[in-house]
């Protein structure tokens, strides 16, 4: 939720290192990094917790088959995930790593503390062990598979400690009922009520089959069980268990957590177990624990076996950070699983981001400097019936923007916000502000470009916590300095100031073509060299195989040969807008050429077409036509043309006639 003052603590699952980042992991961690941003532009004290799980059976047996020690091998991983973080530029306040001195001393008071008050005690346990999942299973059959994740069990026999997890039942259901908005979605409050009133058993929390993990206190023959180590995490981070004065002050501050945001998949572990420690030890509880859904690739579960998990580095090296950070926050609905393609990808990209919030800033700032040199214009006393329009709908997309945010809905703050872009584009090509060139038009041009730059600014600030690169550079292109010093709560129509000075105006998001999408799927193919054996999921659970190991190959679409089609992605590299001759002319010494100037909304163009023998230059002159308007410029006779206008050819000798429309369309409108 979006606060104005008091503090704001969350936390991501911390990520288990027998895996390494991928696109899965990504999700969540820039999901929260979009929150912990909002709320310190809003000018919420935030913590920002995020982080490894490195103990176990199965890092212990990873690390043996790698040749090295598990510290060795959890360090590597481990490295990896804060490599990746820092080049996403992820805010996090702290990057809690499970073999930390600071986290091992806080587990074992919190474990103290549990045997203190009763709720742990010793017992002998005969039973199936599932590795994958580090949890005993409720099979009877010796090999039977883990009901959770299908892999073969383990008979394991051994003395544990054990969690009196059934003397809670109780309790949970009452925390459930009474604050429904503890676990969300409502699917999985549901699911987790269901799995509690099906009755508990005790939870075994120690383990003597193997020895990476944190030792119990004078008893080092056992080690605690990786899920009561994993997850006291949220509350070592930030000081538990410590004899400083200052970790002490800094638990007291954030603790309880605000969010806890999860994978759907480890839902049980942090709504039924992890508060169940919490209530035991008599601890306060996080406030909510939101779960998502699963990142898909092209509708299919990211799998090791399909050969189709895609690693966060390829998409930063061919569209950078925010065109990432913008696709899985607007392509998925949070809390659903949502579908990942590199072409769909690259189409959102497009369409959003260089067609969509990049033209709306080159069009507006580079219309500013020609026509009022760089100054931004002053806006009238009175405004019009469309610049207050548009006003309203800003301040509308303002209190919106906020309400869906602190709802988690990403995707639909986001659509408010390009929606205000949609907008805005349709009032320049209505309003065609390269028209109004004569002095007693400056009122009106001065209302059309503010109005612009207005709207551009409201949606540059609230869309800062998700485009944090690319929102600081047209922030600073309007001449407002550093967008992270912005106050974010206090955001309203109208702040920008005239005379404002324009910084150097500067594109932010070129254009991608297919071979982006080649490139990608190049990347993965390369990258599909195993660095880390047996990988998981994007967190310690049953059922998450899709984060299985490293770089699989993505194969690249095989072309159809010939077939004589081309693909979506073909055509949307052609831009095609609409022009007005302004004027026209026959070039000295060639018969079918005509030298046009084109009025294309943005600018004028001069055009050079082989149309002589068809059409009278004076005849062209107000005329509209179909350009190609991102076509290399070429010379024709000396001349530079600047793109190419559309004609048939019919007939024997190739007869153009001008492509053109029978209803009133305006100048600059692009053809889709």
């Amino acid at each position: 939720m979006d606060r104005s003052e008091g503090k704001f603590y969350l936390t991501t699952p911390i990520y288990y290192v027998n895996a390494r980042p991928h696109l899965g992991h990504t999700y969540t961690t820039l999901a929260c990094d979009a929150i912990a941003r909002r709320q310190r532009a809003l000018g919420v004290d935030t913590f920002f917790l995020t982080g490894t799980d490195e103990h176990g059976q199965k890092i212990e047996r990873s690390a043996n088959a790698a040749g090295k020690s598990p510290q060795q091998f959890t360090d590597e991983v481990a490295g990896e995930y804060k490599q990746l973080w820092d080049r996403l530029g992820i805010t996090y306040d702290k990057f809690i790593r499970t073999t930390s001195e600071e986290h091992k001393r806080g587990v074992q008071a919190m474990f103290t503390l549990l045997k203190e008050r009763g709720y742990i005690y010793k017992a002998t346990y005969s039973g199936q062990y599932c590795v994958f999942d580090e949890l005993y299973v409720d099979v009877d059959t010796p090999g039977a598979p883990c009901p959770d994740c299908g892999r073969p069990t383990e008979t394991v026999k051994e003395e544990n400690y054990f969690f009196k997890l059934s003397a809670l039942e109780d309790q949970l259901l009452k925390l459930y009922t009474e604050t429904p908005n503890f676990i969300r979605p409502e699917t999985r409050r549901n699911e987790v009520i269901a799995f509690v009133r099906s009755g508990l058993k005790d939870l075994s929390i120690s383990r003597t089959t193997f020895k990476w993990g944190i030792p119990v206190p004078d008893d080092p023959g056992h080690v605690i069980y990786v899920w009561l180590d994993a997850l006291c995490n949220y509350i070592t981070a930030i000081g538990y268990g410590s004899p400083d004065k200052k970790d002490q002050q800094q638990y007291a501050r954030y603790w309880p957590a605000d969010l806890h945001m999860i994978g759907k998949e480890i839902v049980r572990f942090h709504c039924v177990y992890w508060p169940a420690f919490l209530i035991a030890a008599g601890l306060p509880l996080p406030k909510q624990i939101v779960a998502h859904g699963w990142l898909l690739f092209e509708e299919s579960k990211m799998s090791k076996s399909r050969g189709n998990i895609v690693r966060a580095e390829t998409i930063l090296d061919v569209l950078g950070a925010d065109a990432m950070r913008y696709f899985l926050l607007r392509e998925i609905v949070f809390g659903q699983d949502g579908s990942f393609s590199f072409d769909a990808l690259v189409q959102r990209y497009n369409s959003d981001l260089a067609n969509g919030l990049g033209n709306l800033a080159s069009r507006t700032l580079s219309m500013i400097t020609r026509y009022f040199d760089g100054a931004v214009p002053a806006p009238p006393k009175q405004s019009s019936e469309a610049a207050t329009a548009i006003k309203q709908q800003a301040e509308s997309v303002i209190e919106g923007f906020g309400a869906k945010f602190a709802d988690y809905d990403f995707s639909g703050a986001l659509r408010d916000a390009w929606s205000l872009i949609a907008t805005v584009d349709g009032y320049i090509a209505e309003m065609a502000p390269w028209k109004l060139t004569g002095e007693e038009d400056r009122a009106k041009l001065s209302e059309i470009l503010y109005t612009c730059a207005e709207s551009l600014r409201v949606v540059i600030a609230l869309a800062y916590p998700i485009l944090p690169d690319s929102t600081a550079r047209i922030w600073s292109q309007l001449g407002l300095g550093d967008i992270a010093k912005f106050e974010l709560r206090s955001l309203k129509w109208g702040q920008l100031s005239a005379g404002t000075k324009l910084g150097k105006v500067e594109g932010v998001f070129p254009r991608a073509d297919k071979s982006a999408i080649e490139r990608m799927q190049q990347m993965e193919q390369e990258r599909n060299t195993p660095a880390a054996p047996a990988a998981t999921s994007n967190e310690n659970t049953p059922a998450t195989p899709a984060a299985q190991s490293a770089q699989p190959a993505i194969p690249a679409p095989a072309p159809v040969a010939g077939s004589g089609t081309i693909t979506i992605d073909d055509f949307m590299k052609v831009e095609l807008r609409v022009g007005q001759v302004k004027t026209a002319e026959k070039v000295e010494k060639a018969d079918k050429l005509l030298k046009l100037t084109v009025d294309i909304g943005t600018e004028v163009r001069t055009i050079v077409a082989g149309i002589a023998k068809a059409y009278d230059p004076e005849k062209l002159i107000g005329r509209k036509v179909v350009i190609v308007a991102n076509l290399a410029p070429r010379k024709l006779r000396g001349i530079e043309s600047q793109g190419m206008i559309v004609a048939a050819s019919f007939g024997e000798e190739g007869v153009p006639a001008l492509a053109s429309f029978l209803e009133e369309v305006p100048v600059g409108a692009r053809l889709k």
